[in-house]
């Protein structure tokens, strides 16, 4: 499994633990998540994201 940084903010998407409290599931790929998503922190979308 993958984590993905935000580069706006430093916070860390981590495939393996997924992000429970926005509805998603541990084990969800960050290609999978919906194209809404946004850091949960800072707000901004995917495209704003690097693989770490």
């Amino acid at each position: 499994m993958k984590q993905f940084t935000c580069d706006a903010c430093g916070w860390v998407y981590d495939e393996s633990q997924g992000v429970p409290e926005m509805g998603i599931a541990p084990g969800t790929k960050f290609e999978d998540l919906p194209e809404d998503f946004t850091c949960p922190l800072c707000g901004v979308g995917k495209d704003m994201f690097s693989e770490a």
